[in-house]
């Protein structure tokens, strides 16, 4: 059995900020690709924002490029 590892601790910035980033960006590319797949399914620029707790506008903005490309 895998023993489960632990965050990086802050007393070590350079190994904090670093996990940090890791998950900055792997959640950025998550969040992409379930926005595109909500669009996919229907969904308005509006449910999406509210599920991600943000204006639809800042959704939009923040998204609407990817999808674009997506095409």
């Amino acid at each position: 059995m895998k023993s489960k590892k632990s965050p990086p601790s802050p007393k070590q910035p350079e190994d904090a900020f670093a996990a940090v980033l890791s998950m900055r960006r792997l959640a950025d590319k998550l969040e992409q690709k379930a926005v595109v797949e909500a669009l996919k399914q229907g969904w308005t620029w509006a449910k999406i924002a509210e599920a991600l707790d943000v204006s639809k506008q800042a959704a939009h903005k923040k998204h609407a490029a990817f999808v674009k490309a997506q095409k």
